[in-house]
């Protein structure tokens, strides 16, 4: 089991505090939990929070020590971080441990020195002074999620819940994050460099939302679509159409629909055993060389070596 260690810095924001709890506690692979999620802070006890609420912490920071992930969620403090966080991350990180922050947890980790000369994000209210404060840091204040070696920072609120999908596919594959996802009612999981700035990240289901048509597409991924086919389907132009594509998923048609191909790929890769021609063909990726180059463009992996991958992750799980 992946043992992940969640760090409340006080005043801590509850949202973001729930999050990797709330995703990473419903992901089950094979019936077992994927994660034991243990949230800890320099003293343990009542943590003051960003609003009205207190939240009691029993767990000291011993916890990280025994954790393969850590997470450092949203605060509202800005200085005087507790040094005995900022020792325990800096031993995290030369230890090698995958660390992460969701929103205004990208202060802590840079106070701590883990940003400098790498890239990252926080939340885009937030982004000048964070670049006025860390101008080591490469901020990129316009995507959901950063991911620069073992360290990753998130925008804010509903991003910090595409980080934590995002670690799960990592982790489990996409079958497993897109499972995930479906349980937590969230979007299927979305590419970390998509704009932070949409209007609705989660789109409602009403009459007006193109959710109809998203579902739609995803049956038939497989086939040639084009913008005139979901237009068509929607009943409306395609002008209207790419805007409310923008306003309601923060990417274009085109690039939804590429976006959710590489998805279905990576499921077929994890598994079936389909040769690769079959799968860029139900996967609607057409051919062989286009699967290669958007799954390696994606994750770093051709086919073959992401399916491999998987199969050595499923087979020391059962192991």
């Amino acid at each position: 089991m992946h043992r992940v260690a969640v760090i409340a810095v006080p005043p801590a924001t509850t949202f973001d505090l729930s999050i990797p709890e709330l995703v990473l506690g419903e992901t089950s692979v094979d019936g077992t939990p994927g994660y034991q999620v243990r949230i800890c802070t320099a003293r343990p006890g009542a943590v003051t929070t960003s609003g009205s609420l207190q939240v009691s912490v029993p767990c000291g920071l011993r916890a990280v020590d025994d954790a393969d992930t850590v997470i450092v969620t949203g605060t509202t403090a800005r200085d005087d971080i507790d040094p005995h966080i900022l020792s325990a991350l800096r031993h995290s990180a030369a230890a090698g441990k995958r660390i992460a922050s969701i929103c205004t947890g990208a202060f802590v980790l840079a106070e701590a020195g883990l940003l400098d000369g790498r890239r990252a994000t926080t939340h885009w209210a937030r982004s000048e002074e964070f670049s006025r404060r860390f101008p080591a840091v490469e901020l990129r204040p316009d995507v959901l999620y950063v991911e620069d070696g073992n360290i990753l920072t998130s925008a804010g609120l509903s991003a910090g819940i595409d980080l934590c999908l995002h670690l799960v596919r990592t982790d489990y594959g996409a079958a497993t994050a897109n499972a995930v996802a479906r349980l937590v009612v969230a979007a299927p999981v979305r590419p970390g460099g998509q704009a932070q700035f949409i209007k609705s990240p989660l789109p409602p289901e009403t009459a007006t939302s193109l959710a109809a048509t998203r579902s739609w597409a995803l049956e038939r991924l497989h086939e040639p679509l084009t913008r005139a086919d979901l237009a068509a389907h929607a009943r409306t132009s395609i002008r209207t159409l790419t805007r409310k594509f923008h306003t309601e998923t923060g990417l274009s048609p085109l690039q939804w629909l590429l976006h959710q191909r590489v998805l279905r790929a990576q499921e077929l890769l994890e598994t079936t055993d389909l040769p690769m021609d079959q799968v860029a063909r139900r996967s609607g990726l057409a051919t062989t060389d286009s699967l290669r180059q958007h799954l390696t463009r994606r994750t770093g992996l051709t086919p073959s070596a992401y399916r491999t991958t998987f199969t050595q992750r499923s087979d020391r799980r059962h192991g």
